[in-house]
């Protein structure tokens, strides 16, 4: 068998170099935070408490392991081979070109999606405060300013996320301190106590079913934590500060998510928490009326702006980084692989930015209609990378071994059943979107999306097969 090779000729490991590496382990803890806790935890994790009741705290349980077997694989592989394409390059380097093909653009266009939902957001959330103002207007100016944060150098990306999302991580603590204290009674008021978590049909009303059917929301909460393994290619001392980023950023969501799970349920009885837009419905809007904190409204509504740009700008980072990589590795038009003064990719961000107006202009246009396919393919992204980080995992560990490279310094407990364990969670999870209400489409629109970028790699394929130029 011919020996592998620690870079694959095209798929832009060593190329990658040419990005700065300028982001501490600090910095990329926070980051994949920014990336991971948008507007779902505030307003929409109410989808998920529809589903299973006081049981949705199970269901947080259950999507937390599934993140760390997710991340236990991702870094194992990040450490070995620090690169900005990270899982994408990944699966071409140990599953084959297709694979990387596949997962790089699908990622690329899950995160675009995300993006204008994020941006949509925003521009509700401001109208609240100023309901004369055109959605467009704060979508637009948004977009210029995040934009401009991303062109300058990583480390002032860096820099500026880490403080966009201590505004969520402080906002969730304050939550959690607050409600523990109605909960308890520690304070002026008289102690709520544990009723709500057995009244109203029991702490598990929809049954261990609607647990599992919970985690088709539940995990969607979690897709992002992957950020880490794509800011490796830029970080000072990936070696050191990418495992200590996964591990810290995971407890952090952890216990994050669940505290504010367990709090919210708490308080507000789970049948009358309410999803929507409406940030007064919010129920951290009541917990903090309840702890007597003036404009309580207002105060959220600042936090879920914050949450929404703060998700926006992190996952701008990560479509221009995707973009990047596939320039670099021959997948797309070279000028995208290019770097500027400060070594950043603006090429491939300003592209992504194309898919980031066509998106928003989709869910402007067609808010029911078209963009619930948009959706869709956004939810099956992150599951369809998530699968294949897995599966890249298994294939990794031995061709890595068997190349009689030095003993990995990160290695994944319980190989390969962990990862197994991964594959048939994720995949169970997809099929599961099919009995949920309103994400049918997620299977409806991924699979022929998957069907579009093959067809895409076999097009790219047939080009370079003819020596056509990148």
């Amino acid at each position: 068998m011919k020996p592998m090779t620690t870079d694959p000729p095209r798929g832009g490991i060593e190329q990658g170099e040419r990005l700065s590496r300028q982001l501490t382990s600090g910095q990329l803890g926070m980051i994949a935070i920014g990336g991971a806790i948008g507007t779902g935890l505030f307003l929409g994790s109410a989808l998920a408490v529809h589903l299973a009741g006081p049981g949705v705290i199970f269901s947080y349980l259950i999507g937390a392991a599934i993140a760390l077997l997710m991340m236990g694989a991702l870094s194992e592989m990040a450490v070995a081979h620090p690169t900005a394409g990270s899982f994408g390059v990944y699966a071409e380097l140990y599953l084959n070109p297709w694979a990387g093909f596949t997962v790089r653009y699908t990622y690329w266009a899950a995160q675009c999606i995300a993006i204008g939902g994020e941006a949509i957001a925003i521009a509700i959330y401001c109208q609240w405060w100023f309901p004369n103002t055109p959605k467009w207007l704060w979508i637009v100016g948004f977009s210029l300013a995040l934009l401009y944060v991303n062109a300058r150098s990583v480390g002032s990306f860096g820099s500026f996320e880490y403080w966009f999302a201590m505004i969520k991580v402080v906002a969730i603590v304050l939550f959690i301190v607050f409600g523990v204290s109605l909960l308890t009674g520690f304070g002026p008021r008289a102690a709520i106590g544990l009723t709500n978590y057995t009244a109203h049909g029991g702490f598990l009303p929809g049954g261990w079913r609607g647990v599992w059917m919970a985690m088709v929301f539940v995990i969607f909460s979690y897709v992002g934590t992957e950020v880490v393994a794509v800011t490796a290619g830029e970080a000072r001392d990936p070696e050191t500060a990418v495992p200590r980023a996964l591990r810290t950023m995971v407890g952090r969501l952890i216990l994050f998510y669940l505290g504010a799970i367990v709090v919210l349920i708490g308080i507000v009885p789970w049948n009358q928490i309410q999803a929507g837009t409406d940030v007064t419905a919010s129920p951290f809007v009541k917990v903090f009326k309840l702890i007597g904190v003036p404009a309580a409204a207002h105060i959220v509504n600042f936090v879920v702006v914050t949450a929404a740009a703060s998700s926006m700008n992190c996952n701008l980072y990560l479509v221009s980084r995707m973009m990047f990589s596939l320039a670099r590795g021959g997948y797309a038009p070279a000028v995208f692989g290019r770097v500027s003064t400060r070594s950043t990719p603006v090429p491939a961000l300003l592209v992504s930015a194309a898919g980031l107006g066509l998106a928003t202009l989709i869910a402007l246009f067609y808010p029911q209609g078209a963009y619930v396919y948009l959706f869709g393919i956004s939810l099956f992204g992150g599951l369809f990378v998530w699968l294949m980080i897995f599966v890249t995992h298994l294939f990794f560990r031995p061709k890595w071994e068997a190349s009689g490279r030095p003993r990995l310094r990160v290695r994944m407990l319980g190989y390969p059943y962990t990862s197994l364990l991964g594959v048939a969670a994720i995949a169970a999870i997809l099929v599961t979107t099919g009995w949920v209400e309103g994400m049918r489409v997620t299977l409806i629109a991924g699979v022929p999306w998957l069907a579009l970028v093959s067809a895409g790699y076999w097009f790219v394929s047939r080009r370079r097969a003819f020596g056509d130029p990148d």
